[in-house]
C-alpha cells in the first residue's frame, strides 16, 4: 500500500477537488481536530495525577460499601421485637423493631438499592457515549447523597425502601464508569494491583459499616448513620462538579463529535457539486444545515432511538463474547454467597455461637481479610503476567479452596476453630476480586468497558445478591437453623469456581488496546504524574487510513 500510496500523483494547488468526492486528504485533517479536542479535556495541573485519582475513586467506594454494611449491621439494623410464652414482650432495635419487619421484609430491604443500581447502570453506560462520564459521576453521587439523607428522615417502611432504591440510582454511575478510568490510568504491568486496590474497599467499607453502624447505632440511633454518610460524600459531589472533566479511552469527546460531524462533509461536498461559491464562510454552512433540520420533537425521538438500537448492538457484541460471559456467571454463583454473608453474617454468628460483639468480630475479619485477600491477587495476577487465562487460573484456584475453609468453618462447635478457619476462607475467597474485573475490562473492546461493567454489576445482583438475602431469610424461617442454613449457603460457592474453572480453556485475547468508537487508537494514558512532558512514545499505532490504490 505505501508503494501505491507513492506512485499516486498528488494534485497541484491550482487544480480543483473533483466534485462529490471525498478524498483522502480530509483524513488526517479529521483526526487531528479529534486529537485536539481530546487533549482539552485533559487536566494542566500537576495535583491531579493517576494516584490520586485512585485515592478519590477509592474513597468514594468505600463511603457506598460503607452504607451497605451499615445497614446490615445489628446496630442500624437492629432486632424484632420478642414476646415469651408468658405474655411479656420485649421492643425490637433499630431499623427493623421500629417499622415492624418480619426477615423476609427486612431482606428485601437490604435489596432495595439493588433496584435502582440494576435500572440506572446501562442508563449511564449508554449515556457515556454523549455526556462526559466524569460529569456524570458528580450526578450519580449528588443523587446518593440525598437519598442517604432521605434514609435518616424515613417516616414507614415504603419511604426508605424507595430512598434505598434512589441510593442505588446514584453509586450505578460510579460503579460502571470509576473502573475504566483507573484502568485507562494504571501502569500497564500493575493494572490488576490497581484494580485490586480499588475493589479492597469493597470488604473494607463493608467491615467499616458493621462497626460504623453497631457505634452510631446503639449510642446514637440508626437515624444518624445515614446522616454521616450524606455529610462525608458532599465533598466529592463538589469535585465531581467542579474539577475538570477527564475524556475515557475509546470515547470522542462531544467537541470533537459536533467538529468532525459527518454532516459537515457531506454539505461541503454537496455545495461543491451544485457550484456554490467554496469561499462559502462556515457560519453560513451551519445556518443553512440548520433551516434544513427536523423539529426538536422528531430529533429527539430519534436519538432515542439510535441509543436503543446502539445498545442492543453492543449487547449482542457481549452476549457473544464467551470469555465474558463465562465469568460473569462464575462471578453470579459467587456473590450470591457473599451478599448473603455480608447481610445475615453478623445474626448468624450471634445466634450459632452466641457472639455478644457479631458487628465488631464479622467486620474485624471482613475489613483485614478483605485488604490482604483482595490485594493479594492483584499482586498475585501481576505477578503472574496478567492475561486473561491466568486470571481464570487464579479464580478458580482461590475460590475451591476457599469454599473447603468456610464451609469447615460452619461445621466447627468452638467458636475460636470457626473464627481462624473462617478467616483463611474469606482471605482466600476475596482474593477474587482484582482479577474477575480485570476480565470484564480486557475481554471486550475499550468502547464497550463501561456496558461491560454495567452489565456485570446488573446480573450479579439480579440473580446474585438481590434474591439470595431474601432467599435466606426465607429459608432460615423456614428450618429455623443458622448452622444448616450458613453450610447450605457456603457450598455454592464450589459451582462458581467450578464455572471459572472451564474459562481456563477458552481463547482469550486482551482486547485493551483495540477500539471501534473512535478512528485512532489513543494508548498515552489520560493523566500523566508530569504535565509538562509530552507523549512522543513511538510505540502508538498510528491513525488507520481509508486509501484505495
Amino acid at each position: 500500500m505505501e508503494n501505491c500510496e507513492e506512485s499516486k500523483p498528488k494534485p497541484s494547488s491550482s487544480e480543483p477537488e473533483p466534485t462529490g468526492v471525498v478524498t483522502t486528504e480530509s483524513q488526517p485533517t479529521v483526526e487531528t481536530q479529534m486529537a485536539k479536542a481530546s487533549s482539552s479535556m485533559i487536566p494542566t495541573t500537576s495535583w491531579f495525577t493517576p494516584k490520586r485519582l485512585l485515592i478519590i475513586f477509592c474513597l468514594i467506594n468505600l463511603l457506598n460499601y460503607l452504607d451497605r454494611g451499615a445497614i446490615a449491621s445489628n446496630g442500624v439494623n437492629g432486632t424484632q421485637g420478642t414476646c415469651t410464652k408468658g405474655g411479656t414482650c420485649a421492643a425490637g432495635t433499630g431499623i427493623q423493631g421500629q417499622f415492624k419487619l418480619n426477615n423476609f421484609e427486612d431482606g428485601v430491604l437490604s435489596s432495595a438499592f439493588m433496584v435502582g443500581l440494576l435500572v440506572a447502570s446501562p442508563v449511564f453506560a449508554s449515556l457515556v457515549k454523549s455526556v462526559n462520564p466524569f460529569r456524570l459521576i458528580g450526578v450519580g453521587l449528588t443523587v446518593w447523597t440525598l437519598a442517604t439523607m432521605g434514609c435518616g428522615f424515613a417516616f414507614s417502611y415504603w419511604f426508605i425502601t424507595l430512598c434505598r432504591m434512589l441510593v442505588g440510582v446514584g453509586e450505578a454511575s460510579f460503579i460502571s464508569l470509576a473502573a475504566p478510568f483507573i484502568d485507562d490510568n494504571a501502569p500497564v504491568a500493575q493494572k490488576t494491583a490497581w484494580l485490586a486496590i480499588f475493589y479492597m474497599c469493597i470488604p473494607a467499607g463493608y467491615a467499616l459499616g458493621y462497626v460504623f453502624g453497631g457505634f452510631i447505632g446503639t449510642h446514637f440511633g440508626w437515624r444518624y448513620a445515614f446522616w454521616v454518610e450524606s455529610v462525608l460524600m458532599i465533598p466529592f459531589v463538589i469535585m465531581g462538579f467542579s474539577m475538570k472533566p477527564l475524556q475515557m479511552k475509546g470515547f470522542v469527546p462531544a467537541e470533537s463529535q459536533k467538529a468532525v460531524a459527518p454532516e459537515t462533509v457531506v454539505l461541503q461536498v454537496q455545495e461543491a457539486s451544485n457550484g456554490k461559491d467554496d469561499s462559502l464562510s462556515l457560519k453560513s454552512k451551519f445556518e443553512d444545515k440548520s433551516s434544513r433540520e427536523p423539529s426538536k420533537w422528531s430529533t429527539s425521538a430519534s436519538n432515542v432511538w439510535e441509543q436503543i438500537s446502539l445498545f442492543m448492538k453492543d449487547m449482542k457484541v457481549l452476549l457473544l463474547n464467551k470469555v465474558y460471559v463465562v465469568n460473569v456467571l462464575g462471578y453470579i454463583a459467587y456473590n450470591f454467597v457473599i451478599g448473603a454473608y455480608s447481610y445475615w453474617g453478623p445474626k448468624a454468628g450471634y445466634y450459632i455461637y452466641n457472639m455478644t460483639d457479631a458487628d465488631m468480630i464479622f467486620g474485624g475479619i471482613t475489613v483485614v481479610c478483605g485488604i490482604l485477600g483482595t490485594l493479594a491477587g492483584g499482586l498475585i495476577l501481576d505477578y503472574m503476567n496478567n492475561t486473561l487465562s491466568n486470571a481464570f487460573k487464579l479464580l478458580s484456584l482461590s475460590t475451591a479452596i476457599g469454599a473447603a475453609f468456610c464451609f469447615g468453618a460452619f461445621l466447627f462447635r468452638n467458636m475460636y476453630g470457626f473464627l481462624v478457619l473462617f478467616a483463611i476462607g474469606e482471605l482466600l475467597v476475596f482474593a477474587t476480586q482484582g482479577p474477575v474485573n480485570y476480565i470484564c475490562l480486557h475481554s471486550v473492546q475499550p468502547s464497550l468497558r463501561p456496558l461491560s461493567m454495567a452489565m456485570s454489576t446488573v446480573a450479579i445482583h439480579v440473580f446474585g445478591d438481590v434474591p439470595s438475602s431474601p432467599l435466606v431469610g426465607v429459608f432460615q424461617d423456614h428450618i429455623h437453623n443458622w448452622r444448616t442454613t450458613a453450610l447450605t449457603l457456603t457450598a455454592i460457592l464450589f459451582p462458581a469456581a467450578g464455572i471459572w474453572f472451564i474459562g481456563i480453556f477458552l481463547r482469550s485475547v486482551d482486547r485493551f488496546n483495540e477500539d471501534n468508537e473512535v478512528q485512532r487508537s489513543n494508548t498515552t494514558p489520560l493523566l500523566k504524574e508530569n504535565n509538562n512532558t509530552e507523549d512522543t512514545s513511538p510505540s502508538a499505532p498510528p491513525a488507520p487510513q481509508h486509501q484505495q490504490c
